[in-house]
């Protein structure tokens, strides 16, 4: 089991994620751009590091949550970045929501570096990551997954080995793709219910008693309906994903046109200046 760990990126995610690390008793050195971001975590037992060096170096494991690839070129690269300064043979773990080539290009540093490497994007809001239930999508070998598994089960519920390094975050396009189509059209039978005099609680409740029953609906629906859209999972990580889906679908000549439609409404809740709220309120595009 491997005991010192650094962490990269305190935000909706990171930070729970890093709190629970500390609750299962590992020393966690961890990092963020926002110096902001580690305010009150030494209470957690956290240690802040103040660049990436002291975070990367003379660790068991490394795990990054970076979901934009600016922050990554701030934190990876440089004599003070993290990849100058983690030890070979470290376990180097990119748990962030990102484009498939700079997944690729992270594992073929890591190996060029001599580290182990895993792609693994976490799936779930940021109240699944306080209880630790998120679910990890991990593309890799199976002997580096044993390596963690257990550091892993601190924050989630489901750890799945979806095949080799890219393939983890492959499949998180899949399910993102799914989970705005999901949100967008429920927001749509909002829109539609009311115009025929029904209150959100009433489509909910019958939409919950039959096949249309999802988690999804439940949790969302209701904060929807509440006119909640505090952030749990940002609608701008989920518009960058919905983009890259597109890049995918427009380079394989593909026919998925409920994900362009799609697509085009979360680009204009962040023409909105939804970006920083939660995906649910992708339904407010629909409202107004």
């Amino acid at each position: 089991m491997k005991k010192n760990i650094g962490f990269f990126g305190l935000g909706t995610m990171g930070r729970p994620m890093a709190v629970n690390l500390a609750k299962g008793g590992y020393s966690v050195c961890a990092y963020d751009i926002n110096p902001a971001a580690g305010k009150d975590l030494d209470q957690a037992g956290i240690t802040i590091a103040k660049s990436p060096s002291e975070a990367a170096a003379g660790k068991d494991l490394v795990i990054i949550i970076l979901p934009e690839k600016e922050e990554m070129n701030v934190v990876l690269p440089g004599t003070s970045g993290l990849l100058e300064n983690i030890d070979p043979g470290t376990l180097l773990v990119d748990m962030g929501s990102h484009s498939l080539h700079v997944t690729l290009e992270l594992a073929k540093e890591a190996e060029r570096r001599k580290l182990m490497f895993l792609d693994a994007p976490v799936w779930g809001s940021r109240d699944r990551a306080v209880s630790g239930l998120l679910t990890i999508l991990v593309g890799g070998s199976l002997d580096y997954i044993s390596l963690c598994r257990e550091i892993f089960s601190h924050f989630g519920l489901h750890i799945i080995h979806v095949g080799q390094v890219g393939d983890g975050t492959r499949m998180k396009f899949v399910v993102d793709m799914l989970q705005a189509q999901l949100i967008e059209a429920l927001a749509e039978g909002f829109v539609l219910g009311e115009k025929l005099g029904f209150k959100m609680d009433q489509i909910l409740e019958v939409l919950e008693t039959g096949g249309v029953a999802s988690p999804l609906f439940h949790s969302k629906g209701h904060s929807i309906a509440r006119g909640d859209y505090r952030r749990n999972q940002a609608l701008k990580y989920i518009y960058g994903s919905l983009l890259y889906i597109n890049e995918i679908i427009e380079r394989k000549d593909l026919k998925l046109p409920a994900a362009e439609a799609v697509t085009r409404i979360y680009e204009e809740a962040i023409k909105r200046g939804f970006g920083e709220e939660d995906f649910s309120a992708v339904a407010k595009v629909l409202k107004q």
